[in-house]
C-alpha cells in the first residue's frame, strides 16, 4: 500500500547558511470512492485510515445514514492512487443508483462537484437534544490533546487534524489528512464505526471553521465543534440552525464561543449585543 509520507533531500537555509538536509512530507494521492463498481467521487487525500474515510465520506454525502449500511470496503491500488470499492446494503445501493453523480475535489474544497446552489445550501441536521454540558477546561484539554497527538503533523508540519473528545475519558480518536474536510470525514467514520456516544463528546479541529465543517459535525451528532481558527459567517449561521455550539480561536487557555454558549459551564462571560 502507498505510504503516508516520504523523505526528500532539501537544502536548508538558516541565517544565510545553506546545508543539505532531509525533509519528511505527507503523501497526497487520488482516492476514488466506488460503489457497486462505479466511481462516485475522487478526492485528493492522505492514504491513511481508508476504511474510516469511506464510511465518513459516505455519511457526509448522504449516501448512507448508518455505518452499518456499509457491508465491505476493499482498498485497491490503481496507478498513482487508491480505489475504495465500497459495497452497500442492497436497498442503500439501489437508492444511490437513482441519484448518482460524479465529482472530483481538490484538497482545499469541501463542496466540489455539486451541481446547484441548492446542493451547496442543503439543510443541516439538527443536533440531537442533550443535557450534556462542557467545562471550559474540557475545551482547553481537548485542543491540547489534539496538538500533542498529531504524529504525522509533528513529522511533516503539513497536515490537519480532527479529534473526538469525551470529557472524563479524553481524546478517543484522532485522524489526520492534508485536507481538513478529509480529516473530519475520517474522524466521523472512526467514531461511528466505534459506536461511541456522539451526543456526549466534542469535535476539535486544527483548521478554520467553514460551513462544511459545521455540516459534518452536525451529521456526526456532536453538540460542540471547536477549532484553532475562526469561523465564517455562514458557518455561524449554520451552527445556529443546527443547534451546535461553535467555538473558535481556541489557543492556549483562550477561546471564543460563537453559538450556544449555554452548553459551556465555567468562568464569567459577558455578552455584548
Amino acid at each position: 500500500m502507498i505510504g503516508v509520507s516520504r523523505a526528500f533531500a532539501v537544502e536548508q537555509v538558516r541565517s544565510g547558511v545553506t546545508t543539505p538536509a532531509t525533509r519528511i512530507v505527507p503523501e497526497e494521492v487520488p482516492i476514488a470512492f466506488s460503489y457497486g463498481g462505479t466511481t462516485h467521487a475522487v478526492m485528493m487525500a492522505t492514504p491513511a485510515d481508508l476504511e474510516d474515510f469511506a464510511v465518513g465520506f459516505s455519511l457526509a454525502e448522504g449516501i448512507i445514514e448508518r455505518a452499518e449500511q456499509v457491508v465491505s470496503i476493499e482498498a485497491i491500488e490503481a496507478g498513482p492512487g487508491i480505489d475504495l470499492q465500497i459495497t452497500l446494503e442492497d436497498n442503500t445501493a439501489d437508492a444511490l443508483v437513482a441519484r448518482r453523480r460524479r465529482m472530483a475535489g481538490p484538497v482545499g474544497c469541501g463542496l466540489c462537484g455539486i451541481e446547484s446552489i441548492e446542493q451547496a445550501a442543503r439543510p443541516v441536521p439538527v443536533v440531537p437534544r442533550s443535557e450534556v454540558r462542557f467545562r471550559e477546561g474540557d475545551i482547553i484539554e481537548a485542543m491540547q490533546a489534539l496538538g500533542a497527538g498529531q504524529v504525522l503533523n509533528r513529522e511533516t508540519r503539513a497536515v490537519h487534524g480532527a479529534g473526538f473528545f469525551l470529557p472524563g475519558e479524553g481524546l478517543l480518536a484522532l485522524r489526520e489528512d492534508v485536507g481538513r474536510h478529509n480529516a473530519l470525514d475520517k474522524l466521523v467514520g472512526a467514531v461511528c464505526r466505534a459506536g461511541w456516544k456522539r451526543s456526549r463528546g466534542m469535535v476539535v479541529v486544527t483548521s478554520r471553521l467553514s460551513v462544511e465543517m459545521v455540516q459534518k459535525a452536525a451529521i456526526l451528532g456532536s453538540p460542540l465543534l471547536a477549532a484553532i481558527s475562526a469561523p465564517t459567517a455562514l458557518a455561524i449561521r449554520t451552527a445556529e440552525e443546527a443547534g451546535l455550539t461553535l467555538v473558535g480561536i481556541a489557543r492556549g487557555n483562550d477561546f471564543e464561543v460563537f453559538t450556544r454558549s449555554d452548553r459551556i459551564n465555567g468562568g464569567e462571560r459577558s455578552h455584548v449585543a
